[in-house]
């Protein structure tokens, strides 16, 4: 695998995991309340479920991408508009009126593994953040590579749990979380949207030059 398609294979794993979203909330408010080892326990595992729409995405994209580039641009372009909705209802948000935090659980690692699994947005974010990054190696993807593609993406999952888990639990981090909510849960919505607009202007380009 070139090392390039692996990186962006990583990054679009940690992008999926460390971007706020309910994972992330329920995260902040286990390790807030109970420290790190208890949001250590949440993120191994949930990372169980990172690995099964990580798996889900990634052969829907190499699918797509061997039935020819036509058919992963048109996906493309569905995944940069979800992107860019994504985005756009971020931007949008509105404070929670409980600060968005869960109470203490009993068991994280449960807990984790239950929230990784059956979180219904877990498939189309993860198909379109990885289409958004892999856009541009469209014409690399095969089967053959389908291990190591998930492989890079768990890099990038217990990466990205690393980061989180070294980040909360901590006073100043919760402190400024809960001040600034509102602008992070923005910022991630800017970032959203332009993962959409890359995976647009590379599908989009790609037909263009197709046509001429």
């Amino acid at each position: 695998m070139d090392i390039s398609l692996f990186i962006a294979t990583m990054m679009a794993g940690a992008a999926y995991v460390i971007l706020p979203g309910p994972a992330f909330l329920a995260l902040l408010g286990i390790g807030a309340a109970q420290g790190r080892r208890a949001g250590a326990g949440f993120v191994i595992g949930h990372l169980a479920g990172d690995l099964v729409w990580a798996s889900l995405a990634i052969t829907a994209i190499v699918g797509s991408a061997s039935l020819g580039t036509l058919v992963f641009d048109l996906l493309g372009l569905i995944c940069g508009c979800y992107l860019g909705w994504l985005g756009w209802k971020a931007l949008r948000a509105k404070p929670a009126a409980d600060g968005g935090l869960d109470n203490a659980v009993k068991h994280p690692l449960r807990r984790g593994l239950a929230f990784g699994l059956t979180n219904p947005k877990g498939y189309p974010v993860s198909v379109a953040m990885f289409t958004a990054l892999l856009a541009s190696h469209a014409q690399e993807l095969g089967w053959s590579l389908f291990p190591q593609l998930l492989a890079a993406a768990f890099v990038g999952f217990v990466l990205a749990d690393i980061v989180l888990v070294a980040l909360i639990g901590s006073g100043p981090v919760r402190r400024i979380y809960m001040r600034h909510q509102l602008a992070i849960t923005r910022a991630s919505g800017l970032l959203f949207i332009g993962f959409g607009l890359q995976a647009l202007w590379q599908s989009g380009s790609s037909l263009l030059f197709r046509r001429g």
